[in-house]
C-alpha cells in the first residue's frame, strides 16, 4: 500500500501575522551576506518585486584576456632583416 504525502507551504509573511495562506511563490533576498528564500503567496511576491530588485545575478566571472602575442609582428622584422642580411651577404 502506497500513501501519498503532500506537503503544503505557507506564506510566511503571513504566517508572522499567524494566518495561513499556501504559498505559491518563493521570495529571494539577501541577509548578511547571504541569499536567503522565503516562502510567500502571489499577493506578498507582487509587493516584494514592487518594493526591491530581483537578486538574480546574470554576470558570468570575467574571464582573462590573452595577451596579444609580440611574436606575431616579430617574424615579420626578422624576415625583413634577414632579407637584409642576405643582401649584404651577397654584395660581398
Amino acid at each position: 500500500m502506497v500513501t501519498e504525502v503532500f506537503t503544503r507551504k505557507y506564506c510566511d509573511p503571513h504566517a508572522v501575522r499567524e494566518e495561513k495562506v499556501e504559498a505559491t511563490e518563493v521570495v529571494q533576498f539577501a541577509w548578511e551576506g547571504s541569499v536567503r528564500e522565503v516562502d510567500a503567496c502571489d499577493e506578498c511576491f507582487k509587493e516584494h518585486e514592487a518594493r526591491f530588485e530581483p537578486l538574480v545575478d546574470y554576470s558570468r566571472p570575467v574571464k582573462k584576456r590573452r595577451a596579444t602575442k609580440k611574436a606575431s609582428p616579430a617574424p615579420a622584422e626578422t624576415a625583413e632583416t634577414a632579407e637584409s642580411a642576405d643582401a649584404d651577404s651577397d654584395d660581398k
